[in-house]
């Protein structure tokens, strides 16, 4: 039996000499998590015969749209006053700071826009089809963050705890040097649950008939264990010290809300769509 796992792993892949560039994990993931992501959709794209121009708009739409509202959502609900001070640093991406929660914002925005300007189709058209493969790629994201030793938990006694001995922050108060809660590791297997369950939804059940319905299943995956694994997590920011719920919890429930809402109301269309349809067969048989 395991009494606890030491972490060494190199944040880095690999190096390029001829720009003495790292290239590191987090990165590949990201980029290995929008082929695959993007692979899915033209499958969806192809199955139902849609517009192949809509595809490539949309990659666009939401690779921008992601990354900006995933740095500014830092920025803003993170820490908004050193930012302020330092603006330069707001370009400096490759220093760390996206929140899954501002990308998700920054997508909606991009989804909006691109549905009037692009499909002339509600949002809900795009939502339940583009989310289907992101559950995976939230979970390459959150391996990236495995990677890099940041965003774990708590000290703990489980067998399973991992010494983080490349961050700085492990060897302070109040963990000094105890096993952690591999965090990254607990999102990332529910974020696969959220991504077959859309999988399975999408292709088996066709449930992309019911606007909303696919979109409110992920949103709900989603921020509901992101919710409950933040209890596990080291705080992110000092302010949050005496918070009860801190801010990726806050954060997490309007998304919460609104994923329980779509899912009832597409739940409720495909009741009545398979009522009507057995009321049809009956009226047929009598």
């Amino acid at each position: 039996m395991l009494a606890y796992i030491t972490w060494t792993a190199d944040p880095a892949a690999f190096t390029i000499p001829v720009w003495e560039r790292e290239i590191r994990w987090y990165a590949l993931a990201f980029v290995v998590g929008l082929m695959f992501g993007t692979w899915i959709v033209s499958k969806i794209w192809k199955h139902e015969k849609l517009n192949i121009d809509w595809l490539d708009k949309l990659f666009i739409y939401v690779v921008v749209s992601m990354v900006i509202g995933a740095r500014l959502g830092h920025i803003l609900f993170y820490d908004p006053i050193s930012y302020l001070k330092n603006p330069l640093e707001i370009l400096a991406v490759w220093h760390g700071g996206l929140a899954s929660h501002g990308g998700t914002l920054g997508i909606l925005i991009a989804i909006w826009i691109y549905s009037r300007k692009v499909t002339h189709r509600s949002m809900l058209f795009t939502l339940d089809r583009l989310v289907v493969p992101v559950g995976f790629v939230a979970a390459l994201i959150r391996l990236g963050n495995l990677m890099n030793s940041e965003v774990y938990g708590h000290p703990t006694t489980l067998p399973w705890g991992f010494n983080f001995v490349r961050s700085s922050e492990w060897y302070l108060p109040p963990i000094n040097q105890l096993p952690c809660h591999p965090t990254q590791l607990y999102e990332a297997f529910f974020y696969i649950l959220t991504g077959f369950l859309c999988l399975w939804m999408y292709w088996k059940r066709e449930d992309y008939k019911y606007p909303g319905l696919i979109f409110g299943v992920f949103l709900t995956g989603i921020f509901l264990s992101r919710f409950f694994v933040e209890f596990f997590k080291n705080i992110q920011e000092s302010f949050e010290e005496n918070m009860i719920l801190d801010m990726g919890q806050i954060l997490s429930i309007p998304f919460i809300i609104a994923g329980i809402w779509f899912t009832y109301k597409g739940l409720k269309a495909r009741y009545n769509r398979v009522t009507v349809g057995q009321q049809k067969i009956t009226s047929r048989n009598k």
